[in-house]
């Protein structure tokens, strides 16, 4: 699947919680307030990693990781899209930034980031 596929979901699913949000309170939330909701989740994220590293006790820790990290990314897509950010192209240039910044350090014998 395409991102730009991922994107369109994950905005059919948001405008779907933008209905019961305005259900629930009168409104739908914010831009600020879904960044604290992945905020929360990237919380939960790190929770489940600690229980994949044996540092915290979490049941069903495998299937409950593979869910908050699909609700990461679809928090990423939809503040992408409500910030006109173009994820796709960023992300590709962020990439060869990186790559050319590890190889140049790689080049030089630097070891320290």
């Amino acid at each position: 699947m395409e991102l730009s596929e991922l994107t369109h979901r994950a905005l059919q699913i948001r405008a779907k919680y933008a209905q019961l949000e305005e259900k629930a309170s009168g409104k739908a939330w914010t831009r600020t307030q879904l960044a604290q909701g992945f905020v929360g989740d990237v919380g939960d994220l790190m929770k489940l990693l600690m229980a994949k590293e044996g540092i915290r006790a979490i049941p069903d820790a495998e299937s409950k990781l593979a869910h908050e990290l699909a609700d990461c990314l679809w928090s990423v897509l939809v503040l992408a899209s409500l910030y006109e950010i173009d994820l796709e192209g960023s992300f590709l240039r962020t990439m060869d930034e990186l790559e050319h910044h590890i190889e140049t350090k790689l080049h030089l014998g630097e070891g320290q980031f």
